[in-house]
């Protein structure tokens, strides 16, 4: 199960939050204008995913940067073609004499995305973000990030220049039964985490699962109760979510196939709509979608629910009928 939401109202800058309920850290869709998202937020991230470097989609860089300076906290972003160029441009225009001073040491794993290799370099606070250890990797499929509870996949768009869009997918979605909890005694925590790592690395039903709390004391109980017993009374598993994440592409043939085939099956697809349908034009010279192209898509693909995004500021106070537009090309 996850939390996802739009960090500013349609109108403004595109980012998407995606939280991973039960598990720590989070993941940033886009990097535009940040100073809506809480520090606490910005300090869960461990992936950022950039669909291109326009500035409203680049710019809040800077913000994720002094956020997490001083942190002990690491993060990996991935963007297009001459990624690596923007990242060091960024560092570049600042001055690191004194970052020797901060106790941790802040590192970023930036990755430039190609359809058959990618290139990674790392970039350490206290050795003033030079670049370091380059890594080039040949590459035979879309998958970006595999993690033990889901991975992330990427498709090329064209928007007059490489665009990435992106589909998030949990491997199987463990449920914890809270009634269950409470009629067994057993309280809810951070040791429901290890129970999930446990059930999905297979490991044995006699396996024992340490369940601890804090008493009213301060001081941590505990208690062990087999893999097996708890699996099968407190946890339901059904199959994994999907989220996709569409952005800045042109209607056409290429683009309507790969966004389709990225998004399909999605319980939630945050996708474009930046032009009415009756500026198509406009919206084919810019490179961008309109909103019913946006619905359409989205039934295509058998999404489940759609957020639109990213509206023309020629439509200001007009945003219901961007809504209404792409709601009636997706239920159609």
């Amino acid at each position: 199960m996850f939390t996802a939401f739009l960090i500013n109202d349609p109108s403004g800058d595109p980012g998407m939050y995606l939280e991973l309920k039960y598990r720590r850290g989070a993941c940033l869709f886009d990097l535009g204008d940040l100073r809506n998202l809480p520090p606490r937020q910005i300090r869960k991230l461990r992936y950022v995913f950039v669909s291109h470097t326009h500035m409203d989609h680049f710019i809040g860089f800077d913000h994720l940067l002094r956020i997490c300076l001083g942190r002990d906290q690491h993060i990996s972003l991935f963007g297009p073609r001459g990624f690596l160029a923007n990242v060091e441009s960024k560092f570049g225009a600042y001055t690191w004499n004194l970052v020797r001073n901060y106790t941790n040491d802040f590192e970023l794993a930036a990755t430039e995305v190609h359809e058959d290799h990618r290139v990674t370099r790392y970039y350490h606070c206290m050795n003033g973000f030079a670049p370091e250890n380059e890594e080039v990797r040949e590459v035979r499929d879309a998958k970006l990030v595999e993690e033990d509870f889901f991975s992330v996949r990427t498709a090329f768009l064209d928007h007059n220049i490489p665009c990435l869009a992106f589909s998030l997918e949990e491997k199987t979605s463990l449920n914890i039964k809270s009634n269950i909890l409470r009629d067994m005694g057993l309280p809810a925590g951070a040791w429901l985490t290890r129970l999930k790592e446990q059930i999905i690395n297979g490991e044995p039903a006699d396996a024992p699962v340490r369940i601890w709390w804090k008493n009213e004391d301060g001081g941590v109980e505990e208690k062990f109760m087999p893999l097996g017993l708890l699996q099968k009374t407190a946890v339901k598993i059904t199959p994994g979510q999907k989220v996709s994440y569409i952005t800045d592409a042109v209607w056409n043939d290429a683009n309507i196939e790969k966004m389709v085939g990225l998004a399909r099956g999605s319980e939630l697809l945050f996708i474009e709509a930046p032009f009415l349908d009756e500026d198509a034009d406009t919206a084919a010279k810019k490179h961008h979608l309109t909103a019913r192209q946006a619905g359409t898509l989205a039934s295509l693909a058998g999404a489940r629910r759609l957020h639109i995004f990213h509206y023309s500021p020629k439509y200001k106070g007009m945003e219901d009928a961007l809504l209404a537009e792409a709601l009636t090309a997706f239920k159609s």
